[in-house]
């Protein structure tokens, strides 16, 4: 067994994250921080084992270099829904938003809690399978422990629950469909360490685990919604899953859960073309790769301009195909959205081109060349996400859409795109993609994106849409450039970040802050945001980007976030 630290600097900045959020939670919510802090706990103990003996979890690959990040994992994204309860607790206070909402949200909260906590007890019955090497009384303790939490986090799932529901068989249903959460979340985590070995720690499987199963979850919930409205009653699902959802809202989801599921149907109708083959030619094993990548093609077209159009029909009344929607969307300000689109797109023609040829011909360091990209980012997004921010909304949802086709394209290696795509990306790799999987870029467009799309609806915080813009593009950008340039004093004797860097950071944030604050006040957004709220969300953003060995283009946006609507 390994003797690691009990206290890193990673765990104290979620400590202070996780108070934070508990202490600004009003006595409505208390069920909701109690289980937030059991699940931390439950995430403490569990890193503290996995990191002391890492061949306990051997059976799965996680990324080199990295450590585990089960805490900062398990409770990034139940602290971002819980500061969005205390946000929505403001609102109807305040006879903004109503109860239906709240109601949503809450069980948005614990469905992602319980994604987490659930993965944390198979993590821990993993563990216990592993070879023994602990003493008896250490796995006894821990296992009593994780116990004793797991109960009373069903307790106080049980106590919020029934609390916006009308009858004891709804709150059933309801912790039923908890329980749903969990068990996919587990299959897919599963899932994810073993298809994609050496690609994502612990942690951020973890996170993204949960995200996906929350959005999955959300998607069936609303086609369940329309299905069976007569059959499950109403409060089961909130009502927002049909009649507030926004046609942006329908559109994204639609394109990035259809691409999702793109590959498994692709797989289907690969075996199925593979074994009429077979039937003719029984010499036959596998199609040509021109048949393989026309079948990709004509089956992606189908699917995405076809099969997914219908369902974001069934779930939401468009007056004509989604696609032409968008079309109206876009020209009903003509001269606003296609100027902003062609900015977009010779700032990125440009700014690729020249960067690839420098990552080709210069000395400059990768990390440094990446960051470029973070800039380039927030002169694409800052503009519009003042001046247009509906359109970026869409925007976001089909720049991401176009990233996860043509990684799709990659590893299926599709002629004629795969290997050019594949020896393309590669100029902009570090040490956290693999030859499997590259993350970086829909990392940084995701972290950008999340706070954007999180902050629809009742916004109090009139910076908290900037979380990811901010953190990634100025305190990020600038740390690495001023740490790579002129630090000295490191956090560790084993990292790179040092305190040159993270001050240049904290610094750079709360400067563009004091510029963009009164550029918001005269276009009429609501500024409610303490400076010291405020100075200690960057802070604890910069000190997090400092510590952690995680991607911090997925946690940092999301821990400013939480941090931005308290």
């Amino acid at each position: 067994m390994m003797k690691t630290p009990l206290v890193t600097g990673e765990r104290v900045v979620v400590a202070v994250v996780v108070s934070r959020v508990i202490l600004s939670l009003p006595l409505s919510l208390i069920s909701h921080g109690f289980s937030l802090f059991l699940l931390c706990l439950s995430a403490f103990l569990v890193e503290i084992r996995a990191e002391a003996s890492p061949f306990l979890l051997s059976r799965f690959s996680p990324r080199r270099g990295a450590s585990s990040g089960i805490l900062l994992g398990a409770v990034t994204l139940p602290s971002v829904m819980l500061s969005k309860l205390v946000q929505l607790k403001r609102a109807i206070s305040l006879h903004e938003a109503e109860q239906d909402e709240l109601s949503h949200v809450t069980m948005q909260y614990w469905a992602a809690s319980a994604s987490c906590c659930a993965i944390l007890i198979y993590l821990s019955v993993i563990m216990s399978q592993a070879k023994k090497t602990e003493s008896l009384s250490s796995s006894l303790w821990l296992t009593r422990v994780s116990l004793t939490g797991t109960v009373l986090y069903g307790v106080a799932c049980f106590v919020s629950l029934s609390m916006i529901s009308h009858t004891g068989l709804n709150t059933s249903l309801k912790m039923l469909w908890m329980l749903f959460h969990g068990l996919a979340a587990v299959k897919l985590i599963r899932h994810l360490l073993c298809t994609f070995p050496s690609c994502a720690s612990i942690g951020e499987a973890l996170l993204v685990t949960s995200g996906l199963v929350l959005y999955f979850g959300d998607f069936l919930a609303c086609t369940i919604a329309k299905i069976c409205e007569n059959l499950i009653p109403v409060d089961l699902v909130s009502i927002s899953y049909g009649i507030k959802r926004t046609e942006t809202g329908i559109i994204v989801q639609g394109l990035l859960l259809g691409l999702l599921l793109f590959p498994m149907v692709f797989r289907c109708v690969l075996h199925l073309y593979e074994s009429s083959l077979r039937k003719r030619d029984a010499g036959q094993r596998n199609c040509s790769d021109a048949a393989k990548s026309i079948l990709f093609f004509v089956s992606l077209v189908f699917f995405m301009v076809v099969a997914v159009p219908s369902w974001m029909q069934f779930v939401h009344d468009f007056h004509q195909h989604p696609f032409l929607w968008v079309l109206t969307f876009v020209f009903s300000e003509p001269l606003k959205r296609i100027s902003l689109c062609i900015y977009w797109v010779l700032l990125i023609v440009v700014s690729v081109s020249r960067f690839y040829s420098i990552s080709r011909s210069s000395k400059v360091e990768r990390i440094l060349l990446r960051k470029y990209y973070h800039l380039m980012a927030v002169l694409m997004f800052l503009p519009a996400l003042v001046l247009q921010p509906k359109f970026l909304d869409l925007a976001f949802g089909a720049a991401l859409a176009v990233f996860v086709a043509l990684e799709i394209i990659r590893i299926w290696r599709i002629q004629p795109l795969g290997e050019p795509l594949h020896h393309f990306m590669n100029a902009f790799t570090d040490h956290r993609d693999s030859e499997l999987l590259i993350v970086s870029h829909f990392s940084l467009l995701l972290g950008c994106a999340l706070p954007i799309w999180m902050s629809s609806g009742f916004n109090d915080r009139a910076l908290s849409p900037f979380a990811g813009i901010l953190s990634l593009g100025i305190g990020d950008t600038m740390a690495s450039m001023v740490g790579h340039k002129y630090g000295v004093l490191r956090w560790s004797k084993t990292g790179k970040k040092t305190v040159e860097g993270t001050a240049a950071g904290i610094t750079s944030v709360m400067a563009v802050c004091f510029v963009l604050v009164p550029v918001l006040a005269s276009m009429g957004y609501i500024l409610s945001q303490g400076w010291w709220s405020l100075l200690l969300a960057v802070t604890a953003t910069g000190m997090l980007e400092a510590y952690t060995a995680q991607l911090d283009n997925a946690f940092i946006p999301l821990v400013f976030y939480s941090l931005l609507c308290l």
